[in-house]
């Protein structure tokens, strides 16, 4: 079946959204964020893209950009193309990391602007990672309160103050925009029950208090990678949700 034409945006920005290969984490550790936001720091001066907005979730990636000469297909595949020879080398692994091409949406009208862009930054908030769009250390929300060159905040500033800005992600946005399917990024609690014991050899909460504290590190970090959400974790585990946090951000 031939692919469907990629709708062209007039203002030239777009909503796009990356997913990994078969549902699989992209991120595995601290090191893969940061790479992949100094790729973007790279094809960004390389390509002359404006980006408003980022989100770096564990299994697929969310950015606002708006093309100013080379065309979107060519600034995602820079992007793809680098990072992925820097993990394949890393993991000692061969193939496609993304799966299929890239999905994308024209964003055409401020308002909509506006609404891609606080949809993004309350990614986290809604997958249940953090409770407010700031606690979440791998999107742009907070670089638009300091001095960055990864991200343009000037064109959104043009529309709305900085104040306007910090209110408008208190309030949960309601509109649906670009993402993966919601069957792909919630698993059930029988399921994580049952990937609880798989991979902590634990049949109860108190087994795993009986672990030493570098094993449940580990354990909570393998549950994390199996696509357990961090309120699932801490429900199995009976870990405070907090802690849960600290071993997964690293606080």
């Amino acid at each position: 079946m031939a692919r469907m034409a990629r709708k062209k945006s007039e203002s030239g920005i777009y909503h796009i959204m990356i997913r990994g290969i078969n549902k699989q984490m992209i991120f595995q550790d601290d090191e893969d964020y940061k790479t992949f936001l100094g790729v973007l720091k790279e094809c960004k001066k390389k390509s002359g893209f404006s980006l408003y907005a980022y989100c770096l979730m564990d299994n697929h990636i969310h950015l606002l950009i708006r093309e100013n000469g080379e065309g979107i297909s060519t600034i995602m595949k820079r992007i793809g193309c680098k990072f992925v020879y820097w993990y394949n080398m890393k993991y000692e692994r061969v193939g496609h990391l993304f799966q299929d091409r890239f999905r994308s949406e024209p964003v055409e009208s401020d308002e909509y602007f506006l609404t891609v862009l606080r949809y993004i930054h309350q990614n986290p908030v809604k997958a249940n990672l953090v409770k407010e769009c700031g606690e979440y250390p791998y999107s742009s929300y907070k670089l638009y309160f300091i001095d960055s060159i990864l991200i343009d905040k000037d064109y959104t500033l043009s529309m709305i103050s900085l104040n306007q800005y910090r209110d408008m992600h208190k309030k949960q946005e309601t509109s649906v925009c670009l993402d993966i399917e919601e069957s792909d990024t919630k698993m059930n609690d029988n399921k994580a029950q049952l990937l609880f014991e798989s991979i902590s050899g634990c049949k109860s909460k108190e087994e795993i208090q009986e672990q030493t504290k570098q094993d449940r590190k580990q354990i909570i970090i393998q549950l994390r990678k199996a696509g357990l959400s961090i309120r699932q974790i801490s429900q199995v585990s009976g870990l405070a949700r907090g802690r849960v946090e600290r071993i997964i951000y690293k606080k």
